[in-house]
């Protein structure tokens, strides 16, 4: 199938195709005339970096977690390094969770002290 189709079938615009691509998170094969020609595979490896991504992930984790996530196993096995990475990410969410209850917290005074016309709390 051409960029186009894969593109539909999957949510991923053609830019971010040519991009993972170009980061070598895909493969196409290339018909006689140069066009892309994605098959099964990118489909599934498209959809499975659009999940990586929009988890928060960026392209060199994603790049690691890829084959892991594809079922692949390739000659290196880096799901080893994954969990680690995959730790990391965790802990960082928890770190991100914690910062957003405080700020919410805060804005949650503030709004009580506007709808109640209290003196702002700092």
């Amino acid at each position: 199938m051409r960029i186009g189709e894969l593109a539909r079938l999957t949510g991923v615009s053609e830019r971010m195709l040519r991009y993972y691509e170009h980061e070598g998170l895909l493969s196409p094969k290339r018909t006689d005339s140069g066009y892309r020609d994605y098959g099964s595979e990118e489909v599934d490896a498209a959809q499975r970096i659009r999940m990586l991504s929009a988890a928060g992930l960026k392209i060199s984790s994603i790049r690691l977690l890829l084959p892991c996530v594809l079922g692949k196993k390739p000659v290196f096995h880096p799901c080893v390094q994954a969990r680690a990475l995959l730790r990391d990410e965790v802990e960082k969410l928890d770190t991100r969770l914690r910062e957003l209850s405080e700020t919410r917290k805060v804005v949650a005074r503030l709004l009580n002290a506007v709808d109640t016309n209290e003196t702002l709390p700092l």
